[in-house]
């Protein structure tokens, strides 16, 4: 995995599944994260290859629910994130999906209850003793790249000091987000301090946060120095902003991942949720759109009400053909 001079979409919960992983990519997106699977999950979980849709899945046993899909499109563009808060756990769950991505990658920066509460997320910022334990572990076990994403500490000193000590373990790339733990999304990122880290360190350092237009990429790096600039929000809304070229109408890009999700038969939830949070920055769920998103229960659904019923079928038939000639 080559970090250098590279558009990133970042990790996002329910949206950067296959789909949405492959529309940024399509738009320009070097690399691109899928959404944060925690490690216990893993373990219940088996490789299988789908057929049908030419991908590999990630499979909970018991409930065929796939945890991850991927394919070969974008082996060398997806980064596997995972959460955990223990290395050998960390590590029998890596190795179920390693040579199916481009890196694995350490959650280190979530803020949300769930992850601190199980030690995982932004709680290991204040174990540095298990970040090494987790990174090294990965490092000296796998062949695949190992990255983790941070988040800012209670001062510059502090950021940097433990950005070095992880530089340490032999990471391929640390991706910073200019926010602290207890800041929200609408505090600006201090992309100053992003600028410390990536003053003090060797090894390419990816800067995240707030990016919404094409433009903020260079902007982000100038300021920062970084060597790659990480984008959340500002593509989850128009994932286009990867596009050199200019965005293009909302209503493009939502038809667009309608159509992707049909045709990797998407999780319907995961699906909805993303289209809801492009309608919620654009529009408002109480409209009629909106309320026929949350009502939709299947992809059928979904492609009646974005005029895709011809597309669905056509995907559909040639998924029956090929169940057929196996």
């Amino acid at each position: 995995m080559d970090y250098r001079d590279k558009l990133v979409l970042a990790p996002m919960v329910r949206v950067g599944t296959l789909p949405f992983r492959l529309l940024a990519a399509e738009y320009g997106a070097d690399i691109t994260y899928g959404e944060e699977i925690i490690d216990h999950k893993l373990l219940k979980c088996e490789r299988r290859i789908n057929d049908v849709l030419r991908c590999t899945d990630i499979v909970e046993k018991g409930t065929e629910s796939v945890v991850f899909r991927t394919c070969p499109e974008e082996r060398n563009k997806v980064v596997f994130q995972m959460g955990t808060s223990d290395a050998v756990r960390a590590l029998k769950a890596a190795q179920l999906v390693c040579k199916d991505v481009a890196a694995v990658d350490i959650n280190m920066g979530c803020p949300k209850s769930f992850s601190l509460s199980g030690g995982m997320g932004a709680a290991l910022l204040t174990k540095p003793e298990l970040i090494q334990d987790i990174l090294t572990t990965l490092k000296r076990n796998l062949h695949t790249p190992v990255t983790c994403k941070i988040r800012l500490l209670k001062s510059s000193r502090d950021t940097v000091e433990l950005a070095q000590r992880i530089e340490k373990t032999g990471v391929s790339a640390l991706a910073v987000h200019g926010r602290r733990v207890a800041d929200r999304p609408r505090d600006p990122a201090k992309w100053n301090e992003i600028a410390d880290v990536v003053a003090a360190l060797s090894i390419p350092v990816i800067a995240n946060g707030d990016v919404f237009e094409f433009e903020d990429f260079e902007r982000m790096k100038v300021a920062t120095g970084a060597s790659c600039v990480m984008v959340a929000r500002g593509a989850l809304w128009n994932a286009s902003i990867f596009s050199p070229t200019g965005k293009l109408p909302w209503e493009d890009v939502k038809r667009e991942y309608i159509r992707k999700s049909i045709l990797w038969d998407n999780d319907i939830k995961s699906t909805k949720q993303t289209l809801k949070e492009m309608i919620m920055h654009y529009s408002c769920l109480e409209f009629p759109e909106g309320k026929a998103v949350t009502k939709a229960e299947t992809l059928a659904d979904l492609a009646q009400l974005y005029g895709q019923e011809q597309y669905y079928e056509y995907v559909k038939l040639n998924q029956l053909s090929s169940t057929r000639s196996r």
